[in-house]
């Protein structure tokens, strides 16, 4: 009886060893994020990985970006509440006088559209746990361009709580310049 259990383990083992092995098919890979959800998705890392994504996607756009689609003035999840509040001012201000924006631009590309954009250098310097200054240099249609961003981690992210164009002038501050002019 135990030289055929050992029989029949035997057997077993050779048909095992000699039948061809399961293919399992490979796991579908995930497409890598682009557009906002990259952002978004880098900016849960650190600002540096937020800084680069920014402008990863000032030189490459998602096109239709469905997540872009829906921002509103004011409403940016890439700023800081603050600049955010400043931001709707500007909007609604301009808007009550047929106007357009101080802020009709993209500041992270300092432009209102790319074309060669490219970025040549970053240098992060942490200001804190929760902040970080970002200073950039990039090409745009054939210029080469120096700007400031000022990062904040609010919540899970980190966002742009100002820019800061080659001049020093602050988008901080020209929009609480509207702001408060508003008020008065």
């Amino acid at each position: 009886m135990r030289a055929r259990i050992i029989m029949a383990a035997a057997v077993l083992a050779l048909a095992a060893a000699c039948s061809p092995a399961e293919e399992k098919a490979p796991a579908p890979a995930e497409a890598p994020l682009a557009g906002r959800a990259a952002i978004y998705a880098a900016g849960e890392q650190d600002a540096e990985a937020f800084a680069r994504a920014l402008y990863a996607d000032a030189a490459a756009p998602v096109a239709n970006d469905p997540a872009k689609a829906t921002i509103i003035p004011g409403r940016d999840p890439l700023y800081t509440r603050t600049l955010n509040a400043l931001i709707g001012v500007d909007f609604r201000e301009a808007q009550s006088r047929n106007e357009v924006p101080y802020l009709n631009y993209d500041p992270v590309c300092a432009c209102q559209d790319a074309d060669g954009f490219a970025l040549v250098a970053l240098r992060m310097t942490p200001d804190g746990d929760k902040a970080s200054t970002a200073e950039v240099t990039f090409t745009n249609h054939g210029e080469t361009h120096q700007q400031t961003l000022k990062l904040v981690r609010e919540g899970p992210m980190w966002r742009i709580a100002d820019a800061i164009d080659g001049q020093g002038k602050s988008l901080h501050d020209a929009l609480m310049a509207i702001a408060e002019k508003a008020e008065g």
